[in-house]
């Protein structure tokens, strides 16, 4: 690849591509040996990881059961961990709200 971009993310993008446009199997040490990123690099950064995985199943392909309930799996733990997060926030909130002095009105 002669003019990549300088953002990893652009740059496996770009290598999807030239991989898909070649005919050639999307694979992680495809990417990595086109980009020069590691495949370590490439499995840990989740972007990464899911921009790749997105090119290695195609649009058109056939959603099964299996894989559909491996979505709403991956959705509802998702949604648990935003859902534990909102819970942390709130119970922060409340513990700050006593100990923050309201100013007093002026007459």
């Amino acid at each position: 690849m002669t003019d990549q971009p300088r953002d990893p993310l652009g740059r496996v993008r770009a290598a999807c591509t030239e991989l898909a446009r070649s005919g050639a199997d999307i694979t992680f040490t495809a990417v990595a040996e086109r980009t020069h990123i590691s495949r370590a690099t490439l499995y840990r950064r989740r972007e990464l990881r899911d921009l790749i995985d997105r090119h290695r199943t195609p649009a058109g392909e056939p959603l099964t059961l299996t894989s559909l309930a491996t979505q709403v799996e991956q959705l509802r733990h998702s949604l648990e961990a935003v859902a534990a997060k909102v819970r942390r926030h709130e119970e922060e909130l409340r513990q700050l709200r006593p100990a923050t002095p309201r100013p007093q009105r002026r007459r």
